[in-house]
């Protein structure tokens, strides 16, 4: 029987998870920079400009999924080196991003109702929330400090340098919750990551053979078809 191996996800969509991720996370922090950052200015904030902050929660969610990659990327890097400190770092972080996608999913519903029902309502199904017990709830403490054990894992393995590791280890101070705006600390770590992650994509997406010429256009299309399939529904 032969067998294979095959680095999971590969190199194209780790790059792209360690470039992109950070970019449109950054990317919907600070389109909603000048609103107030807890729940009521954010719902303020929506009824005045909706296709802005739904834009800025959609991008934001998006970086959010593609860190997935970006953290196998680096766990894989430092596993050789580092393995505990690549496996409990890596698994915190990732667990920390199932429950930053089960907030985002809120998000949308909660903006819903108060497109429908007005900001009011908006505002009463979010206090109801708060409080509330989920499963997930726990991984809201995990991420905080699994970006802090992945980031001393990937410097001390020289996958990074002390100052970008120290900028992987900022994004523990960013915010989790339902409906989260922009506060200092949001930008701070966002860039952070950005700073962290970007040249090691960069660097991945160039060390290898390009995708084929008919690669783009497929995955544009499927892309769109997606979309088109979920608003479907």
């Amino acid at each position: 029987m032969t067998t294979t191996s095959f680095e999971f996800p590969g190199r194209w969509v780790e790059g792209a998870g360690l470039v992109l991720g950070p970019l449109l996370m950054l990317a919907g922090v600070l389109l909603r920079v000048d609103f107030e950052d807890f729940f009521p200015g954010q719902l303020a904030a929506f009824a005045a400009h909706p296709g802005r902050m739904t834009a800025s929660y959609s991008v934001f969610t998006a970086g959010n999924v593609l860190l997935w990659p970006a953290v196998i990327a680096l766990v894989r890097r430092a596993w050789a080196a580092q393995p505990r400190l690549a496996l409990w770092g890596g698994v915190m972080v990732m667990f920390g991003l199932f429950a930053r996608a089960f907030h985002t999913g809120i998000n949308h519903l909660v903006f819903q109702i108060a497109d429908a029902q007005g900001v009011e309502a908006g505002r009463h199904a979010v206090d109801g929330y708060y409080g509330a017990f989920h499963v997930l709830q726990p991984l809201s403490i995990a991420i905080f400090f699994g970006w802090i054990v992945l980031a001393a894992g990937v410097w001390r393995a020289g996958v990074l340098g002390i100052v970008r590791s120290a900028a992987l280890a900022s994004m523990s101070a960013l915010p989790i919750g339902v409906l989260k705006g922009t506060g200092p600390m949001s930008i701070v770590a966002t860039l952070g990551l950005c700073v962290a992650l970007a040249p090691l994509g960069m660097r991945i997406l160039k060390d290898g053979p390009a995708p084929r010429w008919w690669a783009y256009p497929l995955a544009l299309g499927v892309g769109v078809a997606a979309v088109l399939l979920g608003m479907a529904g």
